[in-house]
């Protein structure tokens, strides 16, 4: 398992910008109380807070929470950032809580019930999530924490979905295939 604090340490991860597709959607919503899951240094919690929303960001990682914490500092932003291990259950992400539940580059199949149960009824999800992929030219990663084909959709097959891509993203870094999925919750 790698060591995050000593890749945040180090200065990896540390990209400011939110993702594109986040700052898409969430543009286009009214602000409400968001939730950033496995938020690292913080780039979405930050985005979210700026612009408006209430936000709750919890990552393992001490490291990339001090990180965010003085980033939203200087920035004069309120972030309520957690240290838990979600893996652990050391965070409980309360039923209908958010109005918007943020998943970027993480993987934790046990925790998707409680992140579906989180949002409230008209409130949704965003995950952006690695995929399978057998390109030679993609660096090896562990396949338990990388998605196979309709998994995620699956995942959310009981709520509206706006937007559900599966494929090596055009405007991103990334070249691993992703799997993307904005979903509402209708009940």
């Amino acid at each position: 398992m790698p060591d995050w604090d000593e890749r945040y340490r180090r200065g990896e991860r540390a990209n400011d910008a939110p993702h594109p597709l986040i700052v898409e959607f969430a543009s286009t919503l009214e602000p409400g109380r968001a939730l950033d899951v496995a938020c690292g240094a913080g780039r979405h919690a930050i985005w979210l807070a700026e612009h408006g929303w209430q936000v709750t960001a919890v990552d393992r990682s001490r490291v990339a929470i001090e990180i965010l914490r003085r980033r939203a500092s200087e920035k004069g932003l309120a972030i309520d950032s957690r240290i838990a291990d979600l893996e652990r259950g050391e965070f409980i992400i309360e039923p209908e809580s958010y109005d918007l539940i943020v998943v970027c580059n993480y993987l934790q199949r046990d925790l998707f019930p409680a992140i579906r149960a989180g949002a409230r009824i008209g409130g949704a999800v965003i995950a952006i999530i690695a995929m399978a992929d057998d390109d030679p030219n993609v660096k090896p990663m562990n396949p338990a924490f990388l998605l196979k084909p309709g998994e995620l959709r699956a995942e959310f097959a009981a709520w509206e979905l706006l937007r559900e891509f599966e494929g090596k993203p055009l405007r991103s870094e990334h070249r691993r295939a992703m799997a993307e999925i904005i979903a509402r919750r209708l009940r």
